[in-house]
């Protein structure tokens, strides 16, 4: 009998159980799971790599497992994430997460990702596609919801907000999500938004970049700005933020809710070995009031779900190679991936995600740190 017990395992006993209950069901759904979550966290990529990691270190689960018939195949896991709901999955864990590591913090960031090798041309499978929230301030998942394509964001995203506290945070969203029912559902929940605006609204689009050139032509004093300068990469980056009240745009205040601040943003970038320099102008809309440095602050901090997740789930948990057919199992694989990302951020060692997560298949005192079981 296992001598020892964590709040995660305490979580995933409160997983109602799918499968067909029959004389053949012999591995408890709880001790599945969490067989599963233990091998993603120290380095297992799809099913077989789970059970093989779990039958080889069978001595260490069997402290907190009761493991009666032993350590499933990697079928029996495939089978299990094939069938479990990811809303039921997303909604037993993330309450532990969030005790584990704390509230996430004032800024949310909803993005899309592709996991490519998950498309199957002669099945007539596309790839998977998620739309994920991620808290940048301590690097927490929130939630993820599949679509078809990246095309159907649209309508993924309010059903990504209704899985989320918004009170008193700051949403931003890449243009795709500049739409007024995602604005009204933001500001509904109790939430800011920072949407990015592009092509895709050009009528918007045409009179913010107006009321800007308007505004910087005439000198007007309530357009305020905020400049920053950064140095990586062998590149030097210049950054100026101008806001001006929402009020400047005429013809379509109204028609967005609390709407309170137009942004443009200029990024200059250059090389100082080459010599050569770059441009680019964006524009957002936002339901905070027209403080510059605020709103430069929650759009530079946007650009952290790609690069403190999604080139994290890229190249130290290879997902986009992960052959995994089945849109359930897809989905709640994902999801394991995304939540071993924010429990190995809360370790404050000094090393970089890929030598934890190899730190954690290595030794499982660590592991063992890291999922909260007690020391004896």
């Amino acid at each position: 009998m296992a001598v020892k017990t964590c709040d995660l395992l305490e979580q995933l006993r409160e997983l109602p159980d799918p499968r067909r209950q029959c004389r053949n069901l012999k591995h408890r759904l709880d001790e599945v799971v969490m067989m599963a979550f233990c091998a993603v966290l120290a380095g297992a990529n799809d099913c077989v790599e789970i059970a093989t990691w779990a039958s080889r270190h069978r001595d260490f689960l069997a402290t907190f497992l009761d493991l009666v018939h032993g350590v499933p195949s990697h079928d029996t896991f495939g089978r299990v994430l094939a069938v479990l709901p990811p809303t039921t999955v997303q909604a037993i864990l993330l309450p532990w997460l969030q005790k584990r590591r704390g509230l996430p913090g004032e800024l949310i960031h909803l993005d899309g990702k592709t996991l490519r090798s998950t498309r199957h041309r002669w099945a007539g499978l596309g790839a998977l596609h998620l739309v994920s929230a991620w808290a940048s301030a301590t690097g927490l998942t929130l939630g993820q919801v599949a679509v078809d394509s990246k095309s159907n964001e649209i309508t993924a995203i309010p059903q990504l907000l209704e899985l989320l506290d918004l009170r008193d945070k700051i949403v931003t969203i890449d243009a795709i999500g500049c739409q007024k029912e995602i604005a009204t559902a933001v500001v509904e929940q109790g939430g800011d938004y920072v949407l990015a605006v592009k092509d895709n609204q050009p009528t918007l689009h045409a009179e913010i970049q107006a009321a800007f050139a308007k505004a910087l032509q005439e000198g007007d004093r309530s357009c305020r700005s905020y400049t920053s300068e950064a140095s990586e990469h062998g590149r030097q980056e210049h950054r100026t933020v101008w806001v001006l009240p929402g009020r400047r745009l005429l013809s379509q205040c109204g028609a967005w809710t609390a709407l309170a601040s137009l942004v443009m943003v200029l990024r200059v970038v250059s090389s100082p070995e080459t010599g050569q320099e770059s441009s680019a102008v964006r524009y957002f809309i936002s339901s905070l009031r027209p403080s510059a440095r605020r709103l430069a602050r929650a759009i530079r901090s946007h650009w952290e779900i790609e690069n403190g997740l999604h080139w994290v789930l890229d190249v130290v948990f290879r997902e986009d190679a992960q052959r995994v057919y089945d849109r359930t199992a897809g989905q709640n694989y994902a999801f394991l991936n995304r939540l071993a990302v924010s429990l190995l951020r809360g370790d404050s060692s000094p090393v970089s995600l890929k030598v934890k997560r190899k730190a954690a298949g290595w030794d499982v005192n660590y592991l063992a740190q890291l999922l909260g079981l007690p020391d004896k």
